[in-house]
């Protein structure tokens, strides 16, 4: 009996092994059929195709790119003849990474060619039955980051040190261009911003957004920036500071964005150990930067001179009114010529030695009623506030983004190593 009992429990035992065995098998089965998702990039599935990445050579073009995967010459014709305005095919530039889907058979035609414009943009060229071409981008996440900082050398280094993109350097340096000057920072000026950053699938950095806000502290004084659409029909944008003033000026500080330091100043009673030490006076203001560095226009106007002569070497002057006038001295080459009319920040030409000059520089001579005057001590006029229609809209806008900027803490990424007290007790 005991036999008999033992047998039916053994025989149980296998039966529940088994059971649980094929649960187990069952489990796997279905694992095992759980499809892969496709891999799929720039909106098409790469498992279709076979698959080149490269980046544009030096002497390459889009036709022999093409000839050299198998597209026929009508198709290459027609992607050059009618899609100029989407992509033209003159204007490929060296080391821009491209795709190519060529067909899966034997002949491995090329179907689709995916330009890479930059990180985010892309071009599609579909050689696929009647030919196409359409632009595209990447799907990008925004996050928004606020950065505040103490100036220990210059402004450039300070965001460096603080990780940030060089770009926002130079976004803060045209908002503030008209109210600071750059290369007369104080070490313990400080700053705030909040502005997006861009990624692309969480993790590859593509760029900053615009700056949100702003904040610089000053020789003691806070200068809040913020942006703002005073025209919706227009579209045109302007940056504010907390009390709805504008802080563009009508005038630019300088001729050249960024990059350069003042060589000499205006100085009517200047005297040159070559010339004995006569006074030569120089109504000028001296901007050293390298050969071939954007000259830019200080203000709207229109293009009066454009041209070489004698010690002022190539160079352009803009009227900009009745009143005010700018010159331009030493160019390299000039990009605009008379008659034209050009923009506050259009760039004009490129910093040369034409002329006569001991180093690669523009000299800015500026004039105001016929008379040339240093451009450092005028008052120059400032744009038109906020109307008084707009201004309550305004100060409800920067409410919540001057309340944030409030909170940022400001982080010294250089600090100075604190002195310590050695105690000696004999």
């Amino acid at each position: 009996m005991q036999k008999f009992f033992g047998a039916i429990l053994t025989l149980m035992i296998v039966l529940v092994s088994c059971k649980q065995d094929k649960v187990l098998v069952d489990e796997l089965v279905k694992v095992e059929n759980i499809e892969k998702p496709p891999v799929t990039h720039f909106g098409f599935n790469l498992e279709e195709f076979n698959v080149v990445h490269d980046t544009v050579k030096r002497g390459d073009s889009f036709g022999e790119l093409m000839l050299r995967n198998k597209v026929d010459y009508p198709k290459i014709a027609a992607i050059s003849e009618n899609f100029r305005d989407t992509f033209d095919v003159r204007k490929i530039k060296v080391g821009k990474p491209y795709t190519i889907l060529k067909s899966k058979d034997t002949s491995e035609v090329a179907e689709i060619f995916i330009y890479q414009n930059d990180k985010i943009n892309y071009t599609v060229v579909d050689l696929r039955d009647s030919v196409t071409a359409y632009k595209s981008r990447k799907k990008v996440k925004l996050m928004e980051r606020e950065v505040g900082g103490v100036i220990t050398n210059n402004l450039s280094e300070t965001l460096d040190n603080l990780g940030v993109d060089y770009n926002v350097t130079i976004d803060l340096s045209e908002i503030y261009a008209w109210t600071i000057d750059f290369f007369r920072l104080e070490k313990g000026d400080k700053f705030k911003v909040i502005y997006d950053e861009r990624y692309i699938n969480d993790s590859i950095y593509a760029g900053r957004g615009p700056i949100k806000a702003a904040l610089f502290e000053h020789k003691g004084r806070t200068i809040y920036a913020f942006p703002y659409v005073t025209d919706s029909l227009k579209n045109i944008l302007d940056y504010y500071d907390q009390e709805a003033n504008n802080l563009r000026s009508t005038f630019l500080r300088a001729p050249i964005k960024f990059g350069y330091r003042l060589s000499s100043r205006y100085n009517l009673k200047r005297r040159i150990a070559y010339y004995g030490y006569k006074v030569r006076p120089h109504k000028g203001t001296d901007y050293a930067a390298p050969i071939g560095t954007p000259i830019i226009a200080t203000a709207d106007g229109t293009v009066t001179e454009s041209t070489r002569r004698g010690g002022n070497g190539k160079y352009v002057k803009v009227k900009h009114n009745s009143v005010y006038s700018t010159q331009y001295l030493h160019m390299k080459n000039q990009k605009v010529r008379k008659g034209d009319f050009v923009r506050q920040g259009d760039v004009i030409g490129w910093v040369g030695m034409t002329g006569n000059t001991g180093g690669p520089h523009v000299c800015y001579r500026f004039w105001k009623n016929g008379r040339q005057v240093d451009p450092l001590r005028e008052k120059l006029p400032t744009a038109e506030p906020i109307a008084d229609s707009l201004r309550t809209d305004y100060m409800a806008h920067i409410g919540p983004l001057k309340e944030q900027l409030d909170c940022i803490e400001f982080v010294n990424p250089n600090p100075e190593p604190e002195e310590t007290l050695i105690s000696y007790n004999p």
